[in-house]
């Protein structure tokens, strides 16, 4: 006896949506169940509607299958300023978001000697990036509440950036960065990685631009001397990965997001002990997406 459509998209439920679309193919009965709104709302987050509305203008949809696969495929800008991206991870539905470099706190950022905003080329998901003109003090940090994300899910950050021609300072000097719990520091894993793609393979001592005395003054402030380098041992050695759509990116850390308590994740990239001058850094934004089995 056939079961009821009903029925066959409540068991389909309990796997994924690949799953489900590998096995509409075992009969009309699953092909309909598998193409149902019941089912394929199940795999949408139940704020589905809630972030639609934040995006301008909403995007329209036949069906929940066909709102899922282009959620999947598409990010949308949200919130009235535009400068959130979120999209579906297509094999598990888990939420995804990329945070914008006018949404992060970069210090200096407002400063066009230290900074310059600037069309994105190659196209990125906002309007306008970050470069990096010439700073000695690099600290930039991103929040989002963990409310926004998938519960019970892994999640990884990374910086999506890319280097200018001219780029240098990042050639031998790694930076910080680190995924945590804001104002709990001691929670935040921290690990120090390389931006440039050859960072610290090329063999030769690395050249330290002096800081100006009447600049920066902050990391002697601080208590950080110039030129103070990183042990080789405590770096990352994995170089960031080319994306498909030109960027680089490197992974700032994990975080597993239980869902219950409403708290802001922090993500930071840091270089502040060097004390050398850093120019070229081209930053797109700071994506947070699920954490791919290994």
């Amino acid at each position: 006896m056939d079961l009821p459509e009903a029925c066959i998209a409540h068991v389909l439920s309990f796997t994924s949506p690949r799953d489900a679309c590998r096995l509409s193919c075992v009969s009309s009965s699953f092909r309909s169940a598998a193409d149902s709104d019941a089912l394929w709302d199940s795999f949408l987050p139940s704020d589905w509607l809630s972030l639609l509305s934040r995006s301008s203008p909403p995007p329209s949809f036949s069906s929940k299958k066909h709102l899922y696969l282009s959620l999947s495929r598409q990010p949308l800008l949200i919130d009235d300023d535009g400068l959130k991206s979120f999209w579906l991870d297509k094999l598990c539905g888990a939420k995804c978001f990329m945070l914008s470099p006018r949404s992060l706190s970069i210090v200096w950022g407002c400063t066009p000697r230290y900074w310059r905003w600037r069309t994105s080329e190659p196209k990125g998901r906002f309007e306008e990036v970050a470069e990096l003109l010439c700073v000695c003090w690099l600290e930039m940090r991103g929040r989002i509440n963990t409310r926004m994300l998938s519960p019970s899910t892994s999640y990884a950050a990374y910086l999506v950036f890319n280097l200018t021609p001219s780029a240098y300072g990042f050639e031998h000097q790694p930076v910080e960065v680190s995924v945590g719990i804001a104002g709990n520091d001691s929670d935040a894993r921290k690990r120090s990685v390389y931006l440039d793609p050859n960072g610290g393979t090329r063999g030769r001592q690395q050249p330290i631009v002096p800081r100006r005395a009447s600049l920066f003054n902050r990391a002697r402030i601080l208590g950080v001397e110039a030129g103070t380098p990183i042990p080789a041992e405590n770096v990352d050695p994995q170089p960031p990965n080319k994306r498909a759509d030109g960027w680089l990116e490197i992974e700032l850390g994990d975080f597993f997001n239980e869902g219950i308590d409403d708290k802001a994740l922090e993500m930071a990239v840091c270089e502040i002990k060097g004390g050398h001058w850093k120019s070229g850094l081209v930053i797109q934004g700071i994506e947070i997406r699920p954490k791919p089995n290994k």
